[in-house]
């Protein structure tokens, strides 16, 4: 909204922002144990972040695609990854990277620790049967037990996140994704709300105010918010011009069709006129350019 005081979370420069940096680790923290569902014993209580240019192909590409890569204090490795767009083969990507994260490790491979891949997506990725948050790992098709415990997949598509008013929201997790959804549209007061139920949210929220960023740091993200609208405004004309095209082509073909069956509905009336005339059938074929066999079988239907 023009109005907002807020950036928008899903820009990579914000992104970063709030979830990338030594200054705001904590916040990364919170967000992983909450979305993870880690308590007492189990939350993370450190991160240290790696480097996150496991494909260099994909990281030069200006398609919308943000990740923090991090080792917990327990040694797993978490990737936290935000996606404007869909891209083709998203899923294949997803348990790529996870691989590669787990193939860096050093050491003995008996010690390597687990991957976490957390992907939070502006479009949707599943089935409508999925819900907006999921959770994939790897399981025995009989059985259903889980024995192959080192990579888990979390999806949130934000598209299926419908509740849009904060007093709707009903844990922490629904309040981070009303963040990464609808931050921009987030009042003095909805933030007051949510600031008395997550406090480390509203840390987030401080983040994203763009009063509090540098003259540069803002016009930087303007420009990018300008070049991934851009980015898409081209993608639907291409759209928009693929239809058009095939549309016009189907025309054609349409009418090319229909001149064909015309000439041909005409050939087989000249056919029988000839037939009734008594005129040979090799003769018919030869002005008529019908088939012999089919020419035939008009004489026994007019005999």
């Amino acid at each position: 909204m023009a109005l907002s005081k807020f950036l928008d979370p899903k820009y990579d420069l914000a992104f970063k922002r709030v979830f990338g940096t030594e200054k705001n680790k904590n916040i990364l923290i919170h967000f992983l144990n909450d979305i993870l569902g880690f308590t007492g014993v189990n939350t993370i209580q450190d991160v240290k972040f790696l480097s996150t240019i496991m494909d260099p192909e994909i990281a030069s590409d200006k398609q919308s695609i943000v990740e923090v890569l991090c080792k917990d204090s327990y040694g797993n490795r978490h990737i936290v990854e935000m996606q404007l767009a869909r891209d083709k083969g998203f899923e294949k990507r997803a348990q790529l990277y996870a691989a590669k994260a787990y193939s860096r490790q050093s050491g003995n491979y008996i010690d390597f620790k687990k991957v976490f891949f957390i992907a939070i997506s502006n479009s949707i990725l599943f089935p409508t049967e999925v819900e907006y948050i999921s959770t994939h790992n790897i399981r025995d098709i009989k059985t259903n037990g889980h024995y192959l415990k080192d990579f888990q997949f979390i999806f949130i598509e934000l598209p299926k996140f419908t509740k849009n008013k904060v007093e709707q929201l009903e844990s922490t997790v629904e309040r981070w994704c009303f963040f990464f959804r609808y931050a921009e549209d987030t009042t003095d007061k909805d933030l007051k709300d949510i600031a008395e139920k997550d406090p480390i949210i509203k840390l987030a929220y401080d983040e994203l105010d763009k009063f509090s960023w540098e003259e540069e740091d803002l016009a930087a993200y303007e420009e990018r918010v300008l070049s991934v609208q851009k980015e898409a405004a081209i993608w639907e004309q291409r759209l928009d011009d693929a239809t058009e095209k095939g549309r016009e082509e189907g025309i054609l073909i349409g009418h090319e069709k229909g001149r064909a069956e015309g000439r041909k509905e005409r050939d087989i009336e000249v056919a029988k006129n000839l037939l009734k005339a008594g005129v040979s059938i090799d003769l018919i074929a030869e002005s008529t350019g019908l088939p012999q066999a089919e020419i035939a079988q008009l004489k026994e239907e007019i005999s």
